[in-house]
């Protein structure tokens, strides 16, 4: 498949008055974002700069934020399409994108189902109108007409085509998929296909407040369908914005996927205990951490833009922390004082959140894993020589790489003689009725009370 061309992004501002209520304004916002990721920009941040704009209202926004996720999600299959239909890739940046986002709506798996969230024709005919109402693009206007009516004629051949690439099939990078296979043989088409899915709504139900039998009953009266998958642990049957959650602003609930909800039960907090929550941004395991127990606890993050919206979940929780600014990777922000507990939630390439942030997989390098692997290294043995004899540290991340997972885990055993207890490893991303989590890993350890730190 052919390189993506670059330009310098501009903010999405339409050169010709588009109605913000139309598919082509929102097309056009949608491929103001892909062409940003594919330039290296995170999508949320790619989204942000956009928004910035205050041109767009919330449903269009709603919109706009759908189709950079479902042609994330499908960008592989997109680019092979637009690759097969063109003699050379669409220039400028924000051409390309506009077609894939189009190609991504009218080549899916739902369009072929008829359940398509648009119509067809619909979306060739509005693609044309965007790309008429941007200067930089107009004049392609024609090709963008003749390249999505000929997907149309031709789309059972174009598709069997092009599925036979892995990338277009999967949608994942080929250095994605390889490693996939390569670390899990027996299990590679499942993971790729639950990180495809549509991420479920799982809250966190505060047990200060509540219970999760008492909460179900709360959706129940509200209509809300909802099945109980954990000790407080609840999916809801259709995602709705938070401020449609019951009890959300009260601080009843939390938005945490449910596999992330592991973290505060295994790190086995007492009352009383100091505790530290490092690489802690958001604050979803922070929150959790403090509605287990009443701890001392310290949340630290190396981005101090970060910290309020730690501050911002802590708030509506109505709980308390200290939050401070530090890399856990040094000791420059430590006060000397030991730690019971430590949650190490380290960097990593996030592989196993992919179906969250389908952006990940085109963002990341093959390279990522080992150099992420180096940083989470030194902050691990950084922070264990902060925690006290008999204490725990409980390493997480959200890799699906060993490199980054079990390979560290274990070398970080035998390199500071830690005593290694019972945790659930590597959890595969999951997408059916009875689990539905995202892919985490776990290993939890404890210092030797004669161990000299």
């Amino acid at each position: 498949m052919r390189g993506t061309p670059t330009c310098n992004h501009e903010k999405f501002m339409p050169k010709v008055s588009l109605k913000t209520d139309s598919l082509a304004f929102c097309l056009l916002g949608a491929a103001h974002a892909v062409a940003a990721v594919r330039t290296g920009t995170a999508l949320p941040q790619a989204l942000s700069q956009i928004f910035s704009k205050n041109i767009a209202p919330p449903q269009a926004r709603g919109a706009i934020q759908d189709i950079s996720y479902r042609t994330m999600r499908q960008l592989g299959r997109a680019e092979a399409l637009l690759a097969l239909m063109t003699q050379k890739s669409p220039e400028p940046a924000l051409l390309h994108a506009l077609l894939c986002c189009a190609l991504a709506l009218i080549s899916s798996p739902q369009e072929q189902a008829g359940d398509a969230p648009y119509n067809s024709f619909t979306v060739v005919d509005q693609a044309v109108t965007a790309a008429a109402s941007d200067l930089s693009i107009a004049h392609a206007k024609g090709m963008v007409n003749a390249v999505l009516r000929r997907f149309l004629r031709e789309r059972d051949a174009l598709l069997q085509d092009v599925l036979r690439d892995p990338v277009a099939h999967w949608n994942y990078p080929a250095w994605w998929i390889d490693s996939i296979k390569s670390a899990y043989p027996h299990d590679w088409q499942a993971i790729l296909a639950a990180g495809n899915a549509l991420p479920p709504l799982t809250l966190r139900v505060n047990c200060r407040k509540t219970t999760a039998a008492a909460y179900m009953q709360t959706l129940a009266l509200h209509a809300m369908a909802a099945t109980q998958v954990g000790p407080v642990a609840v999916r809801l049957a259709q995602p709705v914005p938070v401020s449609q959650i019951p009890g959300f602003d009260q601080g009843l609930v939390s938005v945490q996927d449910a596999a992330a909800q592991f973290a505060a039960t295994l790190l086995d907090v007492q009352d009383g205990m100091r505790v530290l929550d490092a690489c802690a941004a958001p604050g979803g395991k922070t929150g959790h951490i403090l509605e287990c127990a009443d701890v001392e606890l310290l949340a630290l993050d190396s981005d101090a833009r970060r910290l309020p919206r730690i501050a911002e979940n802590l708030q509506r929780l109505q709980l308390d922390a200290t939050l401070q600014v530090g890399d856990a990777g040094s000791r420059e922000w430590w006060d000397g004082q030991a730690f019971d507990r430590i949650l190490a939630d380290v960097p990593c390439t996030a592989s196993g959140i992919v179906r969250r942030h389908p952006d990940i997989r085109w963002l990341r390098r093959k390279g990522d894993a080992v150099q992420l692997a180096s940083q989470s290294r030194q902050i691990l043995d950084n922070l264990w020589q902060m925690l006290r004899p008999d204490g725990k540290l409980l390493f997480v991340t959200c890799s699906l790489w060993p490199q980054e997972s079990e390979a560290q885990a274990a070398a970080f055993a035998v390199r500071n003689q830690a005593i290694r207890l019972s945790a659930p490893g590597q959890l595969l991303p999951t997408a059916n009725t009875e689990y539905d989590h995202d892919g985490l890993f776990y290993a939890l350890f404890q210092k030797a009370i004669t161990a000299i730190t």
